[in-house]
């Protein structure tokens, strides 16, 4: 057993776990291994702990620390999986101790949290079992992809749960709120022909290249109308372009994907992607949407008695928003309100040298030491 949150933190660096759905690297692990780990360490500490598969070989990982027996529940949610390690500039799972930083993948994003929460929990375990309000550790699997592991969860023990903290690296402020996120796939179809006689066919290429400079003019002004007094106006990118095969063919399929981030409101107006099927259709523009994934956004009242006691039991958090996306969402749009809340930047996650400071990791261990605390006096 780690001797202290240091110890762990560098442990679980040390069990590569990256999202099989990264295609950029050659280092697809999967969650298991960090399931199984993490299942031993939480079994033996007398808990009830589930592994459940939610595709194959990717398990949620459950461990209750008291019965289910009518108390309310309050869920720390970290996620196993970490993206992948292609272009990073040190050794991506060294786990390394220097400068007063941990370095290695995942240790901002989001083992810091993980292992400030499992910390906090062992700590505290006289606590666990009579508080009031029961707390479990559940941590999902890919969280960097389709969110499967947190959709799987939410659709089963939704009911269960009065409250979720999702753990991911905000300098230990309490995230309330997030934009949501649409990645749609739109295409152009044309008719193929030899490049020298280009008039014979119908480019594709060239139809969504216009289409798209449309599009992003027309989506700008119209995302303007969908503003939040914390989050600000929803966005768009156009991150991909693809199309042909070769310089002397003429392309009959082009496609592009776009990013567009969904405010608490464009969201309640139906959403990205059937504002985005309007603008085609009132353009007439010749494309067509060929996949979309949508993810909601995030809102939960601060006047909530969890996040007030969250912002109690930190020395200096505040409650802000984010522009990126989470697991919380997703056990949002279930019923369970959520906030995000860990320790380490969010500047730090992904990046080609992660790192998360001791000093926050500590700290970390603390806020989440103190809400448990509090929950047992309540």
């Amino acid at each position: 057993m780690p001797a202290n949150v240091i110890e762990l933190l560098q442990h679980l660096i040390r069990i590569p776990s990256v999202n099989p759905d990264d295609a950029s690297s050659g280092t697809a692990t999967g969650e298991s291994d960090i399931a199984a780990e993490l299942a031993a360490w939480l079994g033996s500490s007398g808990c009830e702990v589930m592994l459940e598969e939610v595709k194959p070989g990717r398990p949620n990982l459950i461990a209750r620390f008291a019965p289910r027996d009518g108390r309310p529940r309050v869920l720390f949610g970290p996620h196993l999986d970490t993206v992948g390690v292609d272009q990073m500039t040190i050794t991506p799972f060294s786990g390394e101790l220097r400068d007063g930083k941990i370095w290695g993948r995942g240790a901002c994003d989001t083992k810091g949290s993980m292992a400030a929460m499992l910390w906090a929990l062992h700590e505290n375990a006289s606590y666990l079992s009579s508080m009031p309000v029961a707390v479990d550790f559940v941590a999902f699997m890919g969280e960097e992809s389709g969110q499967w592991g947190s959709k799987d969860f939410a659709q089963k023990y939704a009911n269960d749960y009065a409250f979720a903290i999702c753990g991911e690296p905000t300098s230990l402020d309490v995230v309330h709120v997030n934009k949501g996120s649409a990645w749609i796939t739109v295409e152009a179809r044309g008719k193929a022909a030899h490049s020298s006689m280009p008039e014979k066919g119908d480019n594709a290429v060239m139809k969504l290249c216009r289409a798209l400079d449309y599009l992003q003019s027309e989506l700008s002004v119209n995302l303007q109308r969908f503003q939040h007094p914390i989050l600000g106006k929803s966005t768009c990118n156009i991150g991909t372009i693809s199309g042909g095969s070769r310089p002397n063919i003429v392309p009959d399929l082009a496609q592009a994907q776009i990013d567009i981030r969904v405010t608490p409101d464009l969201q309640a107006q139906g959403g990205a992607v059937l504002l985005l099927e309007h603008l085609i259709k009132q353009a007439d523009l010749p494309i067509s949407i060929a996949y979309a994934h949508e993810n909601p956004p995030m809102e939960t009242s601060l006047d909530h008695p969890m996040t007030q006691l969250l912002l109690l039991a930190g020395d200096r958090s505040k409650a802000v928003g984010a522009p990126w996306f989470s697991d919380a969402a997703h056990l949002s749009a279930a019923g369970i309100p959520s906030v995000c809340l860990g320790p380490g930047s969010i500047a730090q996650a992904h990046t080609a040298n992660e790192f998360i400071e001791v000093e926050q990791l500590l700290a970390g261990v603390e806020h989440f030491s103190r809400f448990i605390q509090m929950l047992a006096r309540s």
